[in-house]
């Protein structure tokens, strides 16, 4: 019953012990630092596992579906996990991957979420099923958001270059800078997306003029110019975080693209 200071350090103040999990409609767990979570918790593991022989819904927010996964609660459920975390997701879980080109996942009594301002639109989901449309849209208003964002809608990401409003593109663009160091084909991304490639090669010709393999080049190299320009990482190094064979890969794509070698283009942002 101590308090718990949480990752932003906010004191929590625990009203009550777990106890029979059956007097809840929803078991939230609230991700924390990945850190705290490493060690897991056998009295929360086994509350959890009561939850869900009771079928009792079990939410996951951030990276609570860490702590639902190490319980084993989430074996043959889709998963959603931030952008943010997915290689380690990867990392920790072999063989699982979850959904990092959306904001949330509903499958069955497993609810999952990005985290931030996923969170609001999960409720929100919530909220309209269990009391109705218009409750849901006037407790996103009171938060200062315009309108509920549906589960597909993708995840945020860091700032993408190329960019795009189109929801299918952005969908893609992610699940594209989640393999910038080991680059996957397009067919392989279509059947990540659910989607076939023929149409996610029309939706690219449409927006950029180009297909998705070109843009998928681009921003690689766009990634490897930002870590030319503000890190003093090698050539080589720089390579492979950007899925190229090696350095040398790099040079000719470079070169063709930009008109002039890695080391030229870090000579050159030093001056500026």
């Amino acid at each position: 019953m101590r308090a718990i200071t949480s990752s932003c350090g906010v004191s929590i103040e625990p009203q009550e012990r777990l106890g029979d999990p059956r007097r809840f409609d929803y078991i939230v767990v609230v991700g924390g630092l990945l850190a705290d979570l490493a060690e897991g918790d056998p009295r929360i593991d086994s509350f959890l596992r009561l939850a869900a022989a009771y079928n009792i819904p079990l939410v996951g927010l951030c990276t609570g579906p860490f702590v639902l996964h190490r319980a084993g609660l989430m074996d043959g459920y889709r998963c959603c996990v931030s952008w943010f975390h997915h290689n380690d997701f990867l990392e920790a879980f072999d063989g699982l991957r979850p959904v990092s080109d959306q904001i949330f996942v509903v499958d069955r009594n497993r609810l999952t979420c990005s985290g931030g301002a996923s969170t609001a639109h999960l409720a929100a989901y919530l909220v309209e099923r269990h009391v109705g449309r218009a409750q849901a849209m006037k407790s996103l208003h009171i938060m200062m958001i315009n309108g509920a964002s549906v589960g597909e809608t993708p995840q945020p990401g860091m700032p993408l270059d190329p960019a795009s409003a189109d929801p299918l593109v952005q969908r893609v663009l992610l699940v594209m800078q989640l393999h910038l160091d080991a680059p996957i084909t397009i067919s392989r991304i279509a059947r990540l997306v659910g989607l076939s490639r023929r149409r996610i090669e029309r939706h690219f010709r449409a927006v950029f003029g180009r297909p998705p393999l070109d843009v998928y080049t681009q921003m690689r190299l766009g990634q490897a110019c930002y870590l030319l320009e503000h890190t003093q990482r090698s050539i080589t190094s720089i390579a492979a975080e950007c899925g190229f064979c090696d350095s040398s890969h790099l040079s000719r794509t470079f070169r063709r693209t930009y008109g002039v070698t890695p080391a030229g283009h870090r000579m050159a942002a030093a001056v500026c």
